[in-house]
């Protein structure tokens, strides 16, 4: 069906940047771009590394579908320019979207709600790497706090020289930005939910499991490898997936989210939800999570890709 008739007039898609997740917002971006023609939008290709964001503006631009991932596309900069340029865009506005990427402010609004959260410590060149390990208990996870698609991340597990391999671990970690969380493993499982809408009207999407073939979900599992299994529905009980859905809408409300975000899990060994982390400008591959929730809610790809840019807002 086509969609021309919504009158979104000229958008851009943005994707690409600056940031180390440009290759992810390269594909992301190339499939919204196509589905979005494909139902009749004007829209155009606009990577914000090859070109000024007045190009928006002077070329006549009336809307903004964001599939950048990461820093400068979803860490609220991006959402600060375009405000003032009174351009509407998809997702988040700038608070939220600054919140969201720093995986420790966020969780520290999460905590002061009462929300469940994996046990964590920011680590510093001089913590006591002993202390941080006899508190979290292991294996234990190290990450950047403002990196997305597991950039940087390192599984400490336990051995001899476990110290040392903290020590690394952070070291590691610390190349992608300099505020380093360390995190408690859980072993329950890994699970998604996407959420559309906002405020009182938005609604999550059914719950994902994750089951990668490798030891954690890293880069690999998510982008490269075709042995990542990813189960929808999820199996979990009735009342597991209305609780997990329901806390997944309390986290992103929380963080002030707007028009659609993924919300990350992980489950304990007695199969409790714990907020692992908000995504504002989820992938959009092949492999992507949300299109996988949408498609098996009744959305296709396409007619996801229609509904986030008719949630676009300003500011």
């Amino acid at each position: 069906m086509n969609r021309a008739e919504n009158n979104f007039g000229k958008v851009a898609v943005m994707f690409g940047g600056t940031s180390a997740e440009r290759e992810v917002s390269l594909n992301s971006g190339a499939a919204v771009l196509a589905a979005l023609q494909s139902r009749g939008v004007d829209a155009h290709a606009f990577d914000p590394a090859t070109r000024p964001l007045a190009d928006l503006q002077s070329e006549g631009f009336q809307r903004v579908f964001i599939a950048l991932h990461g820093r400068g596309g979803e860490d609220g900069s991006l959402q600060g320019a375009l405000t003032l340029m009174n351009l509407p865009f998809t997702g988040s506005g700038v608070l939220a979207s600054a919140l969201a990427m720093d995986k420790w402010r966020s969780k520290l609004v999460w905590r002061a709600l009462g929300l469940p959260i994996p046990e964590f410590a920011v680590l510093t060149a001089d913590s006591d790497f002993a202390a941080v390990i006899a508190k979290l208990g292991l294996p234990l996870f190290v990450k950047p706090a403002r990196e997305g698609s597991s950039i940087g991340i390192v599984k400490v597990k336990a051995a001899a020289d476990v110290v040392a391999q903290l020590a690394a671990a952070y070291a590691e970690a610390a190349k992608h930005d300099n505020l380093v969380l360390a995190e408690r493993a859980m072993n329950g499982g890994e699970f998604t939910v996407a959420i559309l809408g906002t405020g009182a009207d938005a609604r999550a999407l059914p719950s994902i499991r994750i089951v990668p073939a490798t030891e954690f979900y890293d880069y690999e599992a998510k982008y490269s490898r075709d042995d990542t299994r990813y189960l929808c529905p999820s199996g979990l009980s009735d009342a597991r997936e209305a609780q997990m859905r329901d806390l997944a809408l309390q986290g992103y409300r929380a963080l002030g989210c707007r028009g659609w975000a993924r919300v990350d899990f992980l489950l304990d060994d007695a199969g409790n939800p714990y907020l692992l982390e908000a995504n504002t400008a989820p992938g959009m591959t092949s492999h992507s999570l949300a299109p996988m929730a949408a498609r098996v809610d009744g959305l296709e790809f396409a007619d996801l890709c229609i509904r986030i840019l008719e949630l676009c807002d300003v500011g």
